[in-house]
């Protein structure tokens, strides 16, 4: 069934032809309001009521909390909301607006799964930590609310009977997030009962405890890094008494069960991080502003409590095995793939693709209502983070038909990710940059500013994980194909090998994490299929030559999902059975240094030309061998009783 649209033209202020979106979309599109939300609200509660209440989309989000509320008192579930007017409507720019206008709509009705979930019980155990003069009376406006544990330093003042415990002594460390933390305290000394004036026992170090909620009164660095992402530890200026107040309410809340949303999903199979005791992509690690992703053997561990979900990882791992999901990564391809489509099937030329946060969509919304808007041509997409949009979801938009892509970055964006993302895919198209700016009259004049883009090429819609993406996208944007250089640290790439100096030992092969590298099991070559090469440089630094160097480039020709020899030389033929294995230069080098050695001497100088199976047989055999015994006694026979009673 069609979903249907009840447009609303905001007291006459924007234009919509209900009729001609309805035949670029494909919807039921009512005739435009002129006050939904007030005067004719009762056509919204008609729509919402009737029989496929739940296919109707009320074309309006400011007044998102009346419909919502109106939802309510229906008994039905909150009503799906569309923007047409601030992205769309309400722009200075003269040209037609239906393909944008057809092109949100359809973006709007993308079936989008349930976000993942944890709980995080938080049963109020609070520790808040400053000085005396900041910690106490903080302390006593938490302790109707919560589980208060004052720490002091060591040789403070208890106060008497505060109605909370106090302790004394320094903090060493803290680990964890709401409802997990755990503290290490050294010179712990804790109030002993009794007595008429409170007495210490004696200080303990290396003290273990857990808490659910940390305020953080002192006036010293944070606990964690990025520590306002960290939930549950409240850091405030003892100096200024409305963030200390801010801080109280906002811990007095903090108890209960709480839905974390599971911002990343993790393949540690496919995991590039380590091998052997090698350390190999660090990306990731490098990335991760809260310290939430930590090494753990051949792959890294993501602490879902810690992790606030800025999407760096995703965009910056090479092998797919860390993915944002909140939204997936193939739903944010599929949001830009049919704004793109939509746009251009509607009429449109060269569209223009803005990506955004929710800082950025307010931006949006000050510059429709008290500036020129945004251009015609100009599709805003809503992330909930932009870390999240990598090079390779540029690349899909680019391929997909976008002319250009712009980025516009919040306060709390990883503007170094974004960098570094930015240019690597601009190396492989143009077309793409970051807008960072807070004003938003300068991001009006900017876009209208920016020199109209020409149509793009034939669009194309690359399907697959974001490398497989990337590559296909790539080809599309560079028809004429060849070998593209990227940026040092890329994801892509080539591996360089000295053959003069490679031995073909092999190491390379057998800590590859992606199968990139391979051997021939039936002659001493070393080969390499360049799509599957992570660039983690694993096999650099496991060669005892150092023969191999690493090359960023994208290469786009048919020969990079092929495997290519990159070092090759002739095997050696066993001495005995001629059975073809090992390189014939690396044995009879080192058949020429062993020959004069004293324990070399004979047949041993010999072993080493022959294949496992020989050498075994000869060491057998050999005079020397460790696993032989005395000499077996001989059997007796018939002939040796007949012969001894003869003697007798």
């Amino acid at each position: 069934m069609a979903k249907t649209l009840i447009t609303c033209d905001c007291l006459g202020s924007q234009s919509i032809d209900a009729a001609a979106l309805a035949q670029a979309t494909g919807l039921d599109v009512r005739p435009p309001c002129s006050a939904l939300c007030t005067s004719q609200i009762d056509r919204a509660a008609k729509a919402l009521s009737g029989e496929s209440g739940e296919d109707v989309v009320l074309c309006c989000t400011q007044e998102s909390r009346r419909f919502e509320d109106l939802a309510e008192d229906l008994g039905l579930a909150p009503p799906a909301l569309l923007d047409l007017r601030d992205r769309a409507g309400w722009s200075a720019d003269p040209a037609p607006k239906l393909a944008k206008m057809s092109a949100l709509a359809a973006e709007a009705l993308l079936p989008a799964p349930m976000g993942r979930m944890m709980d995080v019980t938080s049963h109020g155990a609070c520790l808040v930590l400053g000085a005396p003069e900041d910690a106490l009376p903080a302390a006593d406006q938490l302790s109707d609310f919560l589980a208060v544990t004052v720490l002091l330093d060591s040789g403070a003042e208890i106060p008497d009977a505060p109605g909370y415990d106090v302790i004394t002594g320094a903090l060493r460390r803290a680990t964890g997030a709401l409802g997990a933390f755990v503290i290490a305290i050294d010179a712990l000394q804790t109030v002993e009962p009794g007595g008429r004036i409170p007495t210490l026992t004696a200080p303990k170090d290396g003290a273990r405890s857990q808490c659910d909620v940390i305020v953080d009164l002192r006036r010293a660095p944070p606990l964690f890094p990025a520590h306002e992402k960290r939930e549950g530890y409240l850091r405030a200026d003892p100096g200024r008494p409305a963030a200390v107040s801010a801080a109280v309410l906002a811990a007095s809340h903090l108890v209960g069960t709480f839905e974390k949303p599971l911002y990343i999903r993790a393949d540690p199979l496919l995991c590039a991080h380590s091998r052997a005791g090698q350390t190999g992509c660090t990306r990731c690690l490098d990335l991760c502003p809260t310290g939430a992703i930590t090494p753990d053997g051949d792959h890294v561990t993501i602490d879902p409590l810690i992790c606030a979900g800025c999407g760096a990882c995703s965009s910056a791992c090479p092998a797919g095995a860390v993915s944002y999901d909140a939204p997936p990564v193939d739903l944010t391809l599929r949001r830009v793939q049919t704004l793109a489509s939509a746009y251009l099937e509607a009429g449109g030329v060269a569209p223009r693709l803005l990506v955004h946060d929710a800082y950025g969509a307010e931006m949006i919304r000050l510059a429709a209502r008290h500036g020129r808007g945004l251009p015609a041509d100009v599709i805003p997409m809503e992330l909930p983070v932009i870390g999240a949009f990598g090079h390779a979801e540029a690349l899909a938009a680019r391929a997909a038909g976008f002319a250009a892509v712009t980025l516009l970055p919040g306060p709390g964006a990883d503007r170094d990710a974004l960098a570094a993302q930015t240019a690597l895919a601009s190396a492989m198209t143009g077309g793409i940059d970051i807008l960072d700016t807070p004003d938003p009259d300068a991001l009006s004049e900017a876009l209208y500013a920016a020199e109209p883009p020409a149509p793009s090429h034939a669009p194309v819609r690359p399907i697959g994980s974001r490398r497989q993406v990337a590559r296909q996208a790539a080809r599309a944007l560079n028809p004429e194909g060849g070998t593209l250089p990227l940026p040092t640290g890329a994801p892509y790439g080539a591996v360089l090998v000295d053959t003069d100096a490679c031995t073909l030992c092999l190491s390379c092969v057998s800590l590859c994490p992606s199968g990139a590298l391979l051997d021939n099991p039936d002659l001493p070559q070393l080969r390499f299929q360049e799509d599957a090469c992570l660039q983690c440089g694993l096999c650099a630094t496991i060669c005892p030559e150092d023969a191999i160097t690493l090359d960023p480039r994208m290469n786009l020709d048919p020969s990079a999902l092929s495997q290519e020899v990159l070092n090759e030389e002739e095997p050696f033929a066993c001495v005995e059975c001629g059975t073809l294995f090992g390189v014939k230069s690396t044995i009879d080098r080192i058949t020429d240094k062993l020959r004069d050695h004293a324990m070399f001497d004979g047949d041993k100088l010999r072993m080493i030309q022959m294949c496992d199976d020989c050498r075994v047989n000869a060491q057998y055999h050999s005079a020397g061998n460790p696993l032989a015994g005395r000499e077996r006694p001989r059997p007796r026979t018939t002939d040796d009783y007949l012969s001894k009673r003869r003697d007798h």
